[in-house]
């Protein structure tokens, strides 16, 4: 055979042989600005934060109140990532700052969380405090009390547990409670509408099955077509709930 051919072959077959190559970790936030985030304020049109309630400061992406004027006023916000996603592993790294704004609900002092498999932000209406989500609920300590992080709460939506259709809107992890304005690691596997599972500083707190609508609530009937109501992924958005919180890290890896 001809050495030119022979070179061809061997690099085909060497072809062939090389494994895949593994997926990498993508950084949502890049730690610098909010390039690929857009804001949802309760209220406001989509993308206008004019109180920059979501900002970069020293390399963190911060929740922050510092520029309210009056109370909160039931202003929630969301800071939506541009792709949506299906399967995939979310790493999160935040921690809790400071006091929560005049005005805040009390439910949600140290409370704050990402939402998972959400509704476009584009479809969310003005005055609508939530999008339609799974929510991987954070909430911090008060120094006594147990309080679990990487809950699960699900506005507009319910999940299966051990074969049973869980309507209640939050349950609880079995994590540990985490006081003061210490950084705490989650991490979450989402596999389409198969199963999701949480994790907190690599341990398993929670997991679930078959999120899907809830046809009962109004914001959820707007996004059930041909009654389907099983949810394979969505958009992904951080949460402004009134309490100031802090992230470091916000990275995703796709899955298969």
């Amino acid at each position: 055979m001809p050495g030119s051919r022979l070179l061809v072959l061997l690099l085909l077959l060497a072809s062939c042989a090389a494994p895949a190559a593994e997926p990498q970790r993508i950084a949502l936030f890049n730690g610098r600005d909010l390039s690929g985030w857009t804001p949802k304020i309760r209220g406001r049109a989509l993308g206008d934060d004019p109180d920059r309630t979501f900002r970069v400061e020293n390399g963190m992406l911060k929740v922050s109140y510092d520029n309210y004027k009056g109370d909160f006023d039931g202003r929630f916000g969301h800071l939506f990532y541009a792709q949506p996603f299906s399967h995939y592993r979310l790493f999160i790294e935040y921690r809790f700052t400071g006091e929560q704004v005049p005005g805040g609900p009390g439910w949600a002092w140290r409370n704050s969380g990402v939402m998972l498999h959400g509704q476009p932000p584009e479809t969310m209406l003005v005055e609508q405090e939530f999008p339609v989500s799974i929510e991987v609920q954070f909430l911090g300590g008060d120094g006594t009390a147990p309080r679990s992080t990487a809950n699960l709460c699900t506005p507009g939506t319910n999940v299966v547990i051990n074969g049973e259709l869980i309507t209640q809107h939050c349950l609880d992890s079995s994590s540990p409670t985490f006081h003061g304005d210490q950084w705490v690691s989650v991490e979450v596997e989402v596999r389409g509408s198969e199963i999701i599972r949480h994790f907190v500083n690599g341990q398993e707190v929670f997991a679930y099955n078959q999120p899907q609508y809830d046809p009962r609530d109004a914001d959820a009937q707007r996004l059930i077509h041909g009654g389907e109501l099983l949810i394979e992924g969505g958009s992904i958005s951080l949460q402004a709930e009134s309490h100031p919180i802090e992230f470091r890290k916000v990275e995703l890896l796709p899955l298969d």
